[in-house]
This record gives structure tokens, sequence and C-alpha cells, in this order.
């Protein structure tokens, strides 16, 4: 596992994914790339890019984002391990499997919110979509109970 791509989404489970993904970067002497999705926002619908402000505001959730996520790399790298950080804007799924493609990851990790038949029916699944359409292997890592 020399490139490991790991999807990371600030939610409660972020934690023990990146700690599982760092076992397994530890283990192969392996590369992680931390890769957050953020979701494009909904009030740049068109060509019209919307009023000032609200781009601010936009750009501000971004750069925030982003040093979460760096900070997060941040510290991967004291211990020893090789991290980057990424944050794109896009759909999830999609975004993660093209950044896989174009990293060549040998491991996609994704956390699981463990949500039921119906919420994956109503919203989605981002490890679901990621394990069907990908072509890589998928390691989903549980909600902790």
């Amino acid at each position: 596992m020399r490139s490991i791509l790991v999807g990371v989404d600030f939610s409660e489970n972020s934690e023990r994914v990146l700690a599982l993904a760092a076992e397994i970067a530890r283990g192969s002497n392996g590369k992680l790339w931390l890769i957050h999705v953020a979701a494009p926002n909904p009030e740049f619908v068109g060509y019209e890019a919307g009023p000032q402000s609200v781009r601010d505001a936009r750009a501000s959730e971004l750069r925030e984002e982003h040093r979460v996520l760096q900070r997060l790399a941040d510290k991967l790298r004291e211990t020893g391990l090789e991290a980057t950080a990424l944050l794109i804007e896009g759909s999830t799924v999609a975004a993660l499997l093209a950044q896989a493609a174009e990293l060549e990851a040998d491991l996609i990790v994704v956390g699981s919110h463990g949500r039921g038949v119906l919420g994956r029916a109503l919203i989605g699944s981002v490890s679901e979509g990621v394990t069907r359409r990908g072509e890589r292997p998928v390691l989903i890592v549980p909600t902790s109970k």
C-alpha cells in the first residue's frame, strides 16, 4: 500500500479513519493523501457568481476547512508519516474516485456513518458509492459505538 487515499469529512468518525489509515501506512511505508471534498455551493448555480458577500463567506469556509485538513496532515507528519492534504470541491463520490485514479491510490479509506437502509436510499452513502463505482480496494471504517 504505497499510496493511500483517506476521505476526511470532519465527522466524529474521522479520527478513527485517520488512525487506521496511519496504521496501514506505517506497516507498508505508504503515503497518505488526506482528501476533503467540499460540497459545491448551491448559491453558485448557472453562470452568475452571486453576491460578493456570499462568495467571501464561502471562501472563508473553504480556507478554514483547508486549515483544519492541513493540521491533520501536520500531525501525521510529526509521527514520521508522509501525508498531504488536498481540499477539492465537487460531488464527493466522483471527486474521491477521480483523485484515487489520478494519485494511483492502492487503497481508499473512508468512514461509514452507520446509517440504515432508509438513510442510504434518501441521501446516499459515500462509502457505498465509492465501493460500488470504484475500481480500487476500499476500506470502510464503521462508526464507533
